[in-house]
């Protein structure tokens, strides 16, 4: 293995410790020190690659970010279609969910130009898609329900696996919207 390879293949490894401590503990109660632990690192060597926390942070949520990007510019036949795409994204980044909305969002109260106000607006489209742009009460209330579902539910079933919660939301999801037809 070469240098460089040996160099990558720590960053996956810090990158994948990362991910699953931010999603076990949370963003804020995770350091530096419990990573470089998990790894078999000494903290110098994470911070080496890694310094500050945030840009372990900026770099799990990039995937994260082009995917919804990609959700937006898909053509969706309808709502059903994209229901279970936003289902299968949201269940997929469940660890970059719960880092986004229990640790850095604040989105509602975000500044111009923070992670925030970037976070408030991909919800905020989301629930357009989800409710239209001039919707009824009825669909007000389910566009919301479904966001705060699949908020709470992929941060509270972590330790599920991925498949039984994607089923399971898409039967909550279909039976909120009555997507059966």
């Amino acid at each position: 293995m070469t240098t460089l390879e040996h160099g990558y293949d720590t960053r996956s490894r810090i990158l994948e410790a990362a991910r699953q401590l931010f999603a076990e503990r949370g963003y804020a109660a995770t350091s530096l020190a419990d990573i470089a632990s998990a790894v078999g690192l000494t903290k110098t060597a994470v911070a080496y690659h890694f310094h500050p926390k945030d840009r372990l942070a900026a770099e799990l949520i990039a995937p994260a970010a082009e995917d919804i990007v990609a959700l937006f510019e898909t053509g969706f036949d309808g709502e059903r279609e994209f229901v279970e795409a936003l289902v299968t994204f949201t269940v997929r980044h469940r660890a970059i969910v719960r880092l986004i909305m229990e640790d850095i969002s604040g989105a509602d109260d975000a500044p111009p130009g923070s992670p925030g106000e970037a976070i408030r607006a991909f919800r905020d489209a989301i629930y357009t898609r989800l409710a239209s742009s001039d919707p009824d009460p009825g669909r007000r209330v389910r566009a919301w329900a479904l966001l705060g579902a699949l908020q709470s539910v992929v941060v509270k079933t972590i330790d599920l696996p991925e498949e039984v919660v994607r089923e399971h939301l898409l039967t909550a999801a279909s039976a909120l919207y009555d997507l059966s037809a």
